[in-house]
C-alpha cells in the first residue's frame, strides 16, 4: 500500500514518530501541501491522510488509485465525504483525543481573562515592580471564579470535562445541549439557549459547527449577556459573528473574550477581533499538547490498520 500524508507538520513537528504508520506500507510524508500539488503528490496513493489540506470532489475524482481517506482531526469538513462515498472510498476521522487538553486550555484562557497573569508578568519583566511605590499593583479588575455561573454550550465529552473543572473552582454549572442530558450528571442544570447567555458569568462554546450553530453568538445574544461576563471559544470559529463580537467588546457590552479559534485561519490582518479590547486570541493550539497529539497519531494508525484488515472504524461517510 502507498500511503501519503499531505500535511503532517502540525501533528508531528518532530517530537513524535511516524514509524508505526510507515510499517503499514510505503509512506510519503509532506509537512504541507499546497492545493495545486494535492493530486500530484497523491497520484499513486491508495491511502491519503490529511489534517487541514482540502480534498474536494474534483481532486478525489482525479485519484483513481485512492481507496481510503483518513482525517487527522475530529472535524472532517475539509474532505468532500459525499464525493468519496460515491466512489466507495471510506473517510475516517479521529473522534476523540484532546478532551482534557481542550478543557485545560479553556481554563487557561479564562484564568488569563480573570487574573491577567501574562500582562502582569510582562510588566514586572519591564521593571515596573522595581519602580513601584507600593508592594503590589494590578491594572485590571481581578475576578474570583467561585460562585460565578459557567454556561456551557454543548455538553459532549469536552463540555462535561469543562463542567468538572468549573465545579472544582466552585462555579455553578449550566449547560445547553442538543443531545440527551446525562442523567448521572449532578450539580449541573440544563437550560434554554437564551437563559444560558442571559444568566451566565462565563459562556464557553463546545458545540460542533452546523448550519444551526453558525453565528450562534450574534449581536442579539451578546446584548443579552451581563456586562461583566466573559465569552470563551475553543470549538469552532464560525460559531461567533466576529463583527458583532468586536462591536460588543468595543462598546463594553461584555467584559472580555478569549478565542483559540477564528472563522478564517490563519486570520486576515483586518479581522476586528485582533485589535478589540479585552480580547485574547491564541493560534488554535488547544488540541496540540504532546499527549493529545500522541493519542491522535495512535488512533490514525489504528484507523489505517483497521481499514487494511477490512474493518473500517470511525467512518464518517
Amino acid at each position: 500500500m502507498n500511503i501519503v500524508v499531505l500535511d503532517g507538520y502540525t501533528l508531528n513537528p518532530g517530537d513524535l514518530s511516524w514509524d508505526e504508520l510507515s510499517a503499514l506500507g510505503r509512506c510519503a510524508i509532506y509537512e504541507r501541501t499546497p492545493p495545486e500539488h494535492v493530486v500530484e503528490r497523491a497520484a499513486d496513493a491508495e491511502i491519503v491522510l490529511t489534517n487541514k489540506t482540502v480534498m474536494n470532489a474534483d481532486q478525489i475524482q482525479r485519484l483513481p488509485k485512492l481507496q481510503y481517506i483518513g482525517v487527522l482531526a475530529t472535524g472532517f469538513n475539509i474532505v468532500d465525504a459525499a464525493a468519496a462515498r460515491a466512489r466507495g472510498i471510506p473517510v475516517a476521522n479521529i473522534p476523540t483525543y484532546g478532551t482534557r487538553s481542550v478543557a485545560q486550555m479553556t481554563f487557561a484562557l479564562l484564568l488569563e481573562l480573570t487574573q491577567h497573569v501574562g500582562h502582569h508578568s510582562q510588566s514586572v519583566r519591564k521593571g515596573r515592580w522595581t519602580q513601584s511605590p507600593d508592594f503590589c499593583y494590578w491594572d485590571f479588575p481581578l475576578v474570583e471564579l467561585e460562585g460565578l455561573t459557567m454556561g456551557i454550550l454543548g455538553y459532549g465529552r469536552i463540555g462535561r470535562a469543562v463542567g468538572e473543572l468549573a465545579s472544582a473552582f466552585g462555579m455553578k454549572v449550566r449547560c445547553h445541549t442538543r443531545t440527551s442530558f446525562p442523567e448521572s450528571t449532578s450539580g449541573v442544570s440544563c437550560v434554554s439557549l437564551e437563559a444560558l447567555f442571559r444568566q451566565s458569568d462565563v459562556v464557553s462554546l463546545h458545540c460542533p459547527l452546523t448550519p444551526e450553530t453558525r453565528h450562534v453568538v450574534n449581536s442579539e445574544r451578546l446584548a443579552s449577556m451581563k456586562t461583566s461576563s466573559f465569552l470563551v471559544n475553543t470549538s469552532r470559529g464560525p460559531l461567533i459573528d466576529e463583527a458583532a463580537l468586536a462591536e460588543a467588546l468595543n462598546g463594553g457590552q461584555i467584559a472580555g473574550a478569549a478565542l483559540d479559534v477564528l472563522a478564517v485561519e490563519p486570520p486576515q490582518r483586518e479581522n476586528p477581533l485582533l485589535t478589540a479590547p479585552n480580547c485574547l486570541v491564541t493560534p488554535h493550539l488547544a488540541w496540540a499538547t504532546k499527549a493529545a497529539r500522541a493519542r491522535l497519531m495512535g488512533t490514525a494508525v489504528a484507523n489505517v490498520r483497521a481499514f487494511l484488515a477490512g474493518n473500517v472504524q470511525n467512518l464518517v461517510n
